[in-house]
């Protein structure tokens, strides 16, 4: 089983490794190749969206058995109202193909981070709360990404954080079901995934 994931950038790719930990723990025998796709800021839309999710079923060696889309629904534009919406336009962009399956982070990939909130702290040397509510409902106003740079930027260290740096500090030795238990949209994330290989889901 060959799974792709296209992804926007720098904090998805560092998700991978931590990612195939969680599968390899639930999917003894039936790993998939897990193969990231970059599209370079942010999920392809319309017509592009449908030709390259077609070209990763259709090429390869061997070519994808199923296509993930990853988005933000946070992404700078108006594009996605909720995570519903952002599924739905995806959906209707690609059309009805039964080996594409829309997937989003809310607001942005950073909601997954935050229920790690104690290892953040100690990471960017600041006491700082966690943001209020649910992970997955800090808003568009001040997303995620927006508190870790704060963290960062006022604790101790006194340094920008970095996404590929600090979201693999973030997540070492993290069990993913801890997050997903606080995150409904990472955990149909990760329930498409263990699915399509025959896992239990979470």
């Amino acid at each position: 089983m060959k799974i792709t994931i296209m992804i926007e950038g720098e904090t998805e790719r560092a998700f991978k490794p931590h990612l195939q930990r969680f599968l390899q723990k639930r999917l003894r025998g039936s790993m998939p190749k897990l193969d990231m796709h970059p599209c370079f800021g942010r999920i392809y839309k319309e017509d592009r969206l449908r030709r390259t999710v077609e070209n990763l079923l259709r090429v390869g060696n061997p070519p994808s058995d199923a296509v993930i889309a990853l988005t933000d629904i946070y992404t700078g534009t108006s594009d996605f109202a909720t995570a519903a919406d952002a599924k739905t336009k995806m959906r209707g962009w690609v059309g009805p193909n039964p080996n594409f399956y829309p997937h989003c982070a809310l607001h942005d990939f950073e909601a997954w981070l935050l229920p790690y909130w104690s290892d953040i702290r100690k990471i960017a040397g600041h006491n700082r709360n966690a943001p209020p509510g649910v992970p997955e409902s800090v808003n568009h106003g001040r997303p995620p990404s927006y508190h870790l740079k704060e963290i960062f930027r006022t604790g101790a260290h006194g340094r920008a954080y970095s996404k590929t740096r600090d979201a693999n500090r973030i997540l070492k030795d993290k069990d993913l079901a801890e997050s997903a238990a606080q995150c409904p949209e990472l955990r149909s994330f990760l329930n498409t995934i263990l699915q399509l290989c025959g896992g239990a889901l979470l």
